[in-house]
């Protein structure tokens, strides 16, 4: 019996030590911080698999929603924690003829300021999402929802000053809630990008300015603007930018999250182009167009403008337009979620 219980306690010593290696393994191995997220070195967040499977409810870190301006139980977590998603702050850049990693068919946001243009791969913000820069003396955001298919670009001089954006791991209607990197961490605010509004914190209700962009092709964006710089992938994290995360979430109807009211005046994943002026809002989708009828000349609350379809690179853009009207790029499920009201250009 004595042996027995010798064995017994010799065994149990072992597991312990392995258990106790283990742990001691783990903690030894180095942290990569991705703004307050930390991940061990070659497991970065994947954006699509940190959203599956998750409580529909707020996760992470806290943002003072004691002045929400939009329900707080439909704001929900999206999967990866504040800054889990790291946006990029200090881009580098590639002139046109060097980016070798870039493909002819790759889908590119464009932007011009003050005589210069430079393209932000959809395929580089799968993984960020938000790129806070600087053209000439324009500071910018470029933020891309994959969720939504949504692109706008912001001055990020806003009503609060001028401001660094993150992605804060919070959703409302399936679109990013941003956050602005204010000091100290009580006075930040969430921002909803296709609201371009403030919904809590000091920026509550607040407008953010858009600007002009473009979403195309990079052949066609390249072709006219052969002296563009575009982003490098050379971005200081550790992703395959080849491979596109929402691949299989763009291949059906079905969203990841909720999404209200809601409209079945087109698919549910429709892409558009949506323009307003004030609070009147227009959507145009490709179906409004044919090789008979490459332009529609338009106008909301008396501002005129001109949108223009390339079938060659299946792409939207406004190549005119009056000075008050907007635009961004989305799917038709989250414009109609922000713009009830909205009409459909025919």
């Amino acid at each position: 019996m004595q042996s027995i219980l010798s064995w017994r306690r010799a065994v149990l010593a072992v597991g312990v030590l392995v258990v106790a290696v283990g742990i001691a393994f783990f903690l030894s191995q180095p942290i990569r911080r991705q703004g307050t997220a930390e991940v061990p070195i070659g497991q970065p967040l994947h954006p699509v698999q940190a959203r599956q499977g998750i409580p529909q409810r707020i996760q992470g870190p806290n943002f003072d929603l004691s002045n929400a301006t939009v329900p707080k139980a439909e704001i929900r977590s999206g999967g990866p924690p504040k800054d889990g998603i790291p946006a990029l702050s200090h881009p580098r850049w590639l002139a046109a003829n060097e980016a070798d990693y870039m493909r002819d068919k790759d889908r590119v946001i464009g932007v011009v300021i003050e005589d210069q243009s430079r393209a932000y791969p959809l395929k580089i913000l799968n993984y960020h999402e938000i790129i806070n820069d600087k053209l000439g003396q324009q500071p910018l955001a470029v933020t891309y929802c994959p969720l939504c298919d949504s692109a706008v670009v912001f001055d990020r001089r806003t009503p609060l000053g001028e401001r660094e954006f993150g992605v804060s791991g919070l959703l409302y209607n399936s679109n990013v809630l941003m956050y602005d990197r204010a000091a100290p961490v009580e006075s930040q605010s969430l921002w909803s990008q296709v609201k371009v509004t403030g919904v809590s914190g000091p920026g509550a209700d607040k407008r953010l300015t858009t600007l002009p962009l473009e979403l195309t092709t990079w052949a066609d964006w390249k072709a006219r603007h052969p002296a563009s710089q575009v982003l490098s992938d050379q971005t200081g994290h550790r992703r395959d930018y080849q491979q596109s995360p929402y691949a299989s979430y763009f291949s059906g109807p079905q969203l990841m999250f909720p999404a209200r009211p809601t409209s079945d005046a087109l698919p549910t994943k429709t892409p558009i182009l949506g323009v307003w002026v004030g609070d009147v809002a227009k959507a145009f989708s490709k179906a409004a167009f044919s090789p008979q009828r490459t332009r529609i000349t338009d106008t909301l609350d008396g501002k005129q403008f001109t949108v223009q379809y390339n079938p060659q690179h299946d792409s939207l853009r406004v190549v005119d337009a009056e000075a008050g009207v907007e635009w961004m790029y989305s799917l038709w499920f989250a414009w109609y979620a922000f713009h009830p009201d909205t009409t459909i250009a025919e």
